[in-house]
């Protein structure tokens, strides 16, 4: 056979593999995809949204109504933190007593006010899904919330031992992953920096770490303001998620700093 005849046969192989990918396989990617024709699969490939290729668009899901704003963040008075160790008296049995959980539900001592106040006000308007924390949230007043906020601020912070050595540290914590996009975690859970609404996690359970990454990553949490996590979360291995959380769970669970 002839080099243009290989040049041909070539070349039809080719259009027939980028059609196959741009029109079958990437549209099939979108989690809403049904094929409906070959029109809706071009406008797919086109990235031309839904409607518009004669499909019905997809209903918007809210991740949270929470604005997060200085004054959360800001420590609660004595008054605040007396009002809120009773409404807290409720929280003891998943908690603990002293916000230090030996149910693999989160450690709320030392946590920052504003994390507190984000989470509960997510609980009590549905966009954060939990049967007994939605239970108790939706009798909260917004007062209420920020009490509980001071009390639990207030607390010592669990704390692990010291990292002296950094070959303990995951990578995903020190310096992420560009090439997948993934931020260090230390980015914004501290370490590095701390972002607004970014929870303290030195200390909580594992278990309950890899229950909330994996749950971010299949996108049944949603609750996180213009899905950081859940776009982080999505791109880790069920090792690396267990890596991270063993690493903030690590040797010293349990132990608090001293005020």
């Amino acid at each position: 056979m002839s080099a243009a005849r290989w040049s041909v046969v070539a070349l039809v192989v080719l259009t027939v593999v980028c059609v196959a990918v741009g029109f079958v396989w990437l549209p099939s990617r979108h989690a809403d995809f049904t094929a409906k024709g070959v029109w809706d699969m071009i406008c797919r490939a086109a990235g031309v949204p839904e409607r518009w290729g004669g499909g019905e668009a997809a209903a918007a899901v809210r991740s949270t109504r929470v604005v997060l704003d200085a004054s959360m963040a800001r420590p609660g008075g004595e008054d605040a933190v007396g009002r809120g160790a009773t409404l807290a008296l409720n929280c003891t049995m998943c908690h603990g007593p002293r916000g230090l959980s030996q149910a693999n539900a989160p450690n709320l001592a030392g946590q920052y006010p504003e994390v507190i106040i984000k989470q509960l006000l997510d609980y009590r308007s549905g966009d954060r899904a939990n049967t007994i924390m939605q239970a108790l949230a939706v009798k909260l007043t917004d007062a209420n919330i920020r009490d509980l906020a001071a009390y639990f601020a207030y607390l010592p912070k669990p704390r692990n031992a010291p990292v002296t050595d950094m070959s303990i540290v995951p990578p995903l914590v020190r310096v992420g992953d560009p090439m997948r996009n993934v931020a260090p975690c230390a980015s914004c859970h501290g370490g590095i920096a701390r972002k607004p609404g970014a929870p303290w996690m030195e200390g909580m359970p594992k278990e309950y770490l890899v229950a909330q990454l994996s749950a971010f990553a299949r996108g049944e949490r949603r609750n996180d303001s213009h899905a950081q996590m859940r776009n982080m979360a999505r791109a880790l291995t069920a090792q690396e998620i267990d890596d991270v959380a063993g690493f903030y769970a690590r040797h010293g669970e349990g132990e608090v700093a001293a005020r």
